[in-house]
C-alpha cells in the first residue's frame, strides 16, 4: 500500500539523524554524478504566483525517482507535495504533504555544512532568527556535534524567548535569548542566520576565530543578511548548489566581491576532491541555496525507515 504522510506525521527528534545520512549519502552521490537534481522549473500564473517543480533522484543499489512541487500563490495556506518511485519496480513508494519535510531538508543540508566545516569540538551556537528553519538549523548542528549551549536574537523580543524555550525543551540544551545580533554570536564556533533580513545583521568583526557560519537567509545582490566582509576572512565558501546560485534572478550576493570563484560545491568537500577547514583558527562560511531534488531523497529514507511512527516531541 502506498504511504501517505503528513505534517504531523513529521514530528520527533529521529527524524533529523534520518534526513542528514540520507543526505550525506546523496551528496557523495553528486560528487560521482549518481544524483539526479535538475534546477527548478517554474510555470507562473499571471496575477497569483506559480508552482515551483524540482525532480530528484539517485542512481544506486535502489534507485529512487520523484517530483516535488510547492506554490507560491497569493493565499495564507501553502501546501508541498512530494512523491517517490522506485526507479526500478516502478512502484510508488509513497506521497508527503505539507510543509515540514522542505524545512526538514533544509536543516539537514545545514547540519551535513556543520559535520564537515565546523571545527570538530564546537560546542557553542549563536542563533540569529527565530523561524522554522533557525529550529530546523539548530537541531541538525545538535545532532552532529555535542553542543553544550546555544544563543538566539531575533526582532521579536517574543518569538525569541518562544524559541529558546522549545528548543531547550526539545534539544535539552541551554538556550538563551539574547537582546542584540553581537551577543549572539559572541564566543561562538557555529553561526547561524536564518532570517529575512535584507541588510546585514552579522559582519566579520563579530565572529572570533575558527567559526563556522551558515547562511539560511537572502543572499541576492537585492538583499543579504550576511555581511560581505565575512566572505573576505572565510577561508573555506561553500554552497549546496553552485548552479542554483549563478541561477538567481537577482545576481547572487556575492557577485563582484572578488570571492564568488572561490565557492566551492559541499558534495565535493564531503568527497574530498575540494578543501575543507584546515586549521582550527579557520573561518568557514556555507550559503544554503537548496539543492533542487533532495527533498526526493529526505523523503525516499522516511518512507523506507523501519521506525515510521516517528510522532513525538517535535525537534
Amino acid at each position: 500500500m502506498t504511504k501517505i504522510l503528513r505534517d504531523e506525521d513529521l514530528v520527533g527528534g529521529a527524524l533529523m539523524p534520518i534526513a542528514i545520512d540520507a543526505l550525506e549519502a546523496a551528496f557523495l552521490a553528486r560528487a560521482s554524478n549518481r544524483l539526479i537534481s535538475p534546477p527548478r522549473h517554474h510555470v507562473s500564473f499571471p496575477g497569483r504566483g506559480d508552482l515551483v517543480f524540482t525532480v530528484g533522484g539517485l542512481i544506486d543499489e535502489t534507485p529512487i525517482a520523484g517530483f516535488r512541487v510547492y506554490d507560491t500563490f497569493n493565499g495564507a495556506e501553502h501546501t508541498q507535495i512530494v512523491a517517490v518511485w522506485s526507479a526500478d519496480s516502478a512502484r510508488l513508494e509513497g506521497v508527503i504533504l505539507g510543509e515540514r519535510l522542505g524545512s526538514l531538508r533544509t536543516g539537514a543540508i545545514g547540519g551535513l555544512a556543520v559535520r564537515h566545516l565546523s571545527a570538530p569540538d564546537a560546542r557553542n551556537v549563536g542563533i540569529i532568527g527565530s523561524g522554522a528553519q533557525a529550529r530546523t538549523q539548530l537541531a541538525a548542528a545538535a545532532a552532529v556535534r555535542n553542543l553544550d549551549r546555544a544563543r538566539v536574537y531575533s526582532r521579536d523580543e517574543t518569538n525569541r524567548k518562544v524559541f529558546a524555550k522549545e528548543m531547550q525543551h526539545a534539544l535539552g540544551l541551554d538556550v538563551e535569548p539574547v537582546n542584540s545580533a553581537s551577543k549572539a554570536v559572541d564566543d561562538a564556533d557555529i553561526v547561524i542566520c536564518a532570517t529575512t533580513s535584507q541588510t546585514p545583521v552579522v559582519q566579520s568583526g563579530d565572529l572570533k576565530p575558527g567559526v563556522h557560519v551558515n547562511t539560511v537567509g537572502p543572499k541576492t545582490l537585492q538583499g543579504y543578511e550576511l555581511g560581505l566582509d565575512v566572505a573576505d576572512v572565510a577561508a573555506v565558501i561553500a554552497t549546496d548548489s553552485p548552479e542554483q546560485a549563478r541561477g538567481y534572478a537577482s545576481p547572487f550576493f556575492l557577485t563582484g566581491s572578488g570571492n564568488n570563484d572561490r565557492i566551492a560545491d559541499l558534495a565535493d568537500i564531503i568527497a574530498g576532491k575540494a578543501p575543507g577547514r584546515r586549521s582550527s583558527e579557520e573561518i568557514t562560511l556555507f550559503c544554503s541555496v537548496g539543492l533542487a531534488g533532495t527533498e526526493v531523497v529526505v523523503a525516499s529514507a522516511i518512507l523506507r525507515s523501519p521506525a515510521l511512527d516517528l510522532r513525538g516531541p517535535s525537534g
